[in-house]
């Protein structure tokens, strides 16, 4: 299997939300993320970019019938910055994880930066 991007979990934003979650949902996210590190064009069903943003994409994990989300970025080309990942109640993403993704997001390049 050849990997043409990297999936980089900043902090334990991901992890924390990942290892809340039930086998079954960690086991789909699993394979959603090696779509994601594997595939040319990931299908919007699994990674989409969010409007309205400043480059946040959400990726899309589906079981029976609970919706899960991750926020993620792309830097420097093949790099998914992992950001926080919810259960997903409403028809619209909340505003309020949005907006904590936007911070988080702030924190990774300010940190970046830093080095």
């Amino acid at each position: 299997m050849k990997f043409i991007r990297e999936i980089y979990f900043f902090k334990n934003y991901y992890l924390d939300f990942f290892s809340s979650l039930e086998e079954n949902v960690k086991l789909k996210f699993n394979w959603t993320l090696q779509l994601i590190s594997t595939v040319e064009r990931v299908p919007v069903k699994f990674l989409k970019y969010l409007k309205g943003t400043s480059g946040l994409y959400e990726i899309r994990v589906e079981v029976a019938s609970n919706i899960y989300r991750t926020f993620c970025i792309f830097d420097e080309g093949q790099l998914v910055v992992l950001l926080n990942g919810f259960v997903k109640k409403t028809e619209k993403t909340p505003q309020k994880e949005i907006e904590l993704a936007e911070k988080i997001k702030k924190e990774y390049y300010y940190e970046k930066g830093k080095q």
